[in-house]
């Protein structure tokens, strides 16, 4: 394979989002004005034997094993590069954004920690590879320190940061959308009180699938939904290698797609690639059957075999198999998936130096999607935590994928997937923090300080984001899947950053003579509106995101209703006459989704009756009028 050129290289640098941000997140004056004075900065092929930290520091690295003199000074981590992986300018950025972010809330843990209680050793917190430890770094470390200062090792009931991992969704929480019928006057919009673990037990109880009576698949359109699958679907898992893929396709042909982890995989592969060629499932019609499913059956007499062994191409197969089951609105059977694809992880994580070199990359990408995809249901449901989360420090961030020279190769899919997961334990804090089952009443004071640092770390996750992938914030312009569904996770994370403080004027309609509740619930009702101003939007990310995104549009309606029937809410709301054609078209879109799950079903129709008992509210105040 033949590396670009060097003026490739410099066009391509010159490009890159890195003219645009400096390290610690400021514009860049002298890029914006086009100097590109400065030498290229991508990879010599030389070994590699500095460890993460010296890397990032800059600093000499001694080469020490285990560890090097400065991480054994410093206490940290000590991680040195596999030899070989280069990465280009546009994945070195993206992955010292992703670990600054980091940092610099573990700097603000041990901080805090030390503020407490000075006496008592810091345990180790963990430190990110690429993290960077300039002046500017440790301002904005103190500043968050300040920012979330403990009191007793708590928040007030806002949460801890004490022996507890915050990147992973933690139990008992009050995020999911069921939640909000609690709350005081969108309770009065349900004939009964709900409560949210009726969205399992009606999962629970639904008919299987019904696979047995598929035929074999015909493989006439396989060149046709493996293109589909690489361009539409593996931007959001990114577990396939393309350069593997030929290898993958040839073994599965030589048994006949009969057994083996590689005929698993490759119909799997063309079962999504098939539902992504098809368009959304919500928009076929409801006795068709879903696309790809034949493949999936396929695919489905062969993972019983994969469920006894325990190495990286049984993971990768069960967790395509969750991925297709997504795709059904299957979020209980996905779990399972999920689950086993868990167990097995953490099985070949317990012993990585196993794990062949060729595979590592592989290994870590399926250990993010297994991650994700817990965080995103256990974000919705009360389910058992699988435990995987106790590997993120061991595993690091994902890098590019080998080819088959065994250079390594840069995609823009994986920007998307380092940016997911930077917003999803993002989103996994806030719930710590803000959403763990504590008093009915928050104090605000003590909740500015908090929400105040979620709303910077999200605006500087924003603002991280590489030109291929940021999207508009304005408008909902055209744009790729990726930066449509990030741009919908961006406004669902600020919303349940603020909502608490609609929360507090719900509650009391007097807090919100306070300015910086005001404001800020002026916040939360204007990024819940932009992520339900176009449900067709929703549809982009239908293979992973309509179940969630179905639940999101269900919450974010409640409280929308709720906060029009509060006088002092509604008037930091657009006209009415607009609001009203939102809320319409989110039930509409509802009403659409109510066939595929029983927990979509039920959602649609507290939506409806909610918008009809709000419709009487609004005619009883007519009348006494």
């Amino acid at each position: 394979m033949s590396r670009p050129s060097p003026a490739k290289r410099a066009r391509e640098v010159s490009e890159s989002p890195r003219d645009a941000i400096t390290q610690d997140g400021t514009p860049n004056d002298a890029a914006s004005r086009g100097l590109a004075n400065e030498p290229l900065d991508y990879p010599r092929k030389r070994a590699i034997i500095a460890c993460e930290i010296c890397r990032s520091r800059k600093s000499r690295c001694d080469g020490g094993k285990p560890r090097c003199k400065l991480c054994v000074e410093l206490n940290a981590r000590c991680v040195y590069r596999e030899p070989g992986i280069k990465l280009d300018a546009g994945d070195k950025l993206i992955l010292e954004r992703l670990a600054h972010l980091e940092d610099m809330l573990q700097s603000a843990m041990i901080s805090a920690h030390v503020n407490v209680n000075p006496t008592k050793p810091v345990a180790h917190m963990g430190t990110s590879p690429a993290a960077s430890t300039s002046t500017a770094d440790d301002t904005s470390a103190r500043r968050i320190s300040c920012s979330v200062a403990l009191e007793n090792n708590r928040l007030n009931g806002l949460g801890t940061w004490d022996s507890v991992n915050i990147s992973t969704m933690p139990k008992g929480h009050t995020t999911p959308a069921l939640n909000l019928l609690q709350w005081p006057l969108i309770r009065d919009l349900v004939s009964q009180p709900l409560d949210p673990q009726v969205l399992v037990e009606m999962e629970m109880s639904r008919p299987p699938v019904n696979l047995p009576h598929f035929p074999r698949p015909d493989m006439a359109n396989t060149a046709v939904y493996a293109s589909s699958y690489f361009d539409l679907v593996n931007v959001w898992y990114a577990c396939v290698n393309p350069n593997a893929w030929p290898k993958h396709y040839h073994e599965a042909t030589s048994v006949g797609y009969i057994q083996g982890a590689d005929s698993c995989l490759v119909m799997l592969v063309l079962a999504l690639g098939a539902a992504a060629h098809g368009g959304s499932i919500s928009r076929h019609p409801h006795n068709a059957e879903p696309r790809g499913i034949d493949y999936f059956a396929s695919a489905w007499k062969i993972i019983p075999n994969l469920a006894i062994r325990n190495d990286i191409p049984a993971i990768q197969c069960h967790i395509l198999a969750a991925a297709y089951l997504f795709y059904l609105v299957r979020p209980l059977e996905a779990w399972n998936m999920i689950t086993v694809a868990s167990t097995k992880l953490q099985l070949v994580l317990a012993v990585p130096d196993r794990v062949p070199i060729s595979q590592r990359e592989l290994l870590v990408r399926l250990f993010w999607d297994t991650l994700l995809a817990e965080s995103d249901l256990l974000a919705e449901l009360e389910l058992p935590h699988s435990g995987v989360v106790n590997f993120e420090d061991a595993v690091g961030l994902p890098g590019p994928f080998p080819d088959v020279e065994g250079e390594y190769t840069s995609k823009d899919e994986l920007w998307y997937f380092l940016a997911e997961i930077a917003l999803r334990r993002l989103l996994n804090r806030v719930s710590h923090l803000l959403y763990v089952k504590t008093p009915t009443t928050v104090p605000t004071s003590k909740l500015a300080r908090v929400a105040a640092e979620l709303d910077f770390q999200l605006s500087q996750w924003y603002e991280g984001l590489p030109r291929p992938i940021k999207f508009s914030m304005a408008t909902l312009s055209a744009g790729s899947p990726g930066q449509i569904c990030l741009r919908l996770r961006y406004f669902a994370c600020r919303t349940i950053i603020f909502r608490p403080y609609v929360f507090a004027v719900l509650s009391d309609e007097n807090a919100i003579a306070d300015p910086v509740v005001k404001e800020n619930c002026r916040k939360c009702l204007e990024a819940c509106l932009r992520q339900i101003d176009n449900v067709s939007a929703h549809q982009v990310g239908h293979l992973p995101y309509l179940w969630q995104g179905a639940l999101s549009l269900v919450s974010q309606t409640l409280l929308v209703m709720g906060a029009t029937m509060s006088p002092k809410l509604a008037t930091l709301l657009p006209p009415t006459t607009s609001v009203e054609a939102i809320i319409a078209e989110v039930v509409a879109e509802l009403s659409r989704l109510a066939h595929l799950a029983p927990s979509l079903k039920l959602s649609a129709e507290i939506v409806q009756e909610a918008g009809a008992r709000r419709k009487m509210f609004f005619d009883s105040q007519k009348s006494q009028v």
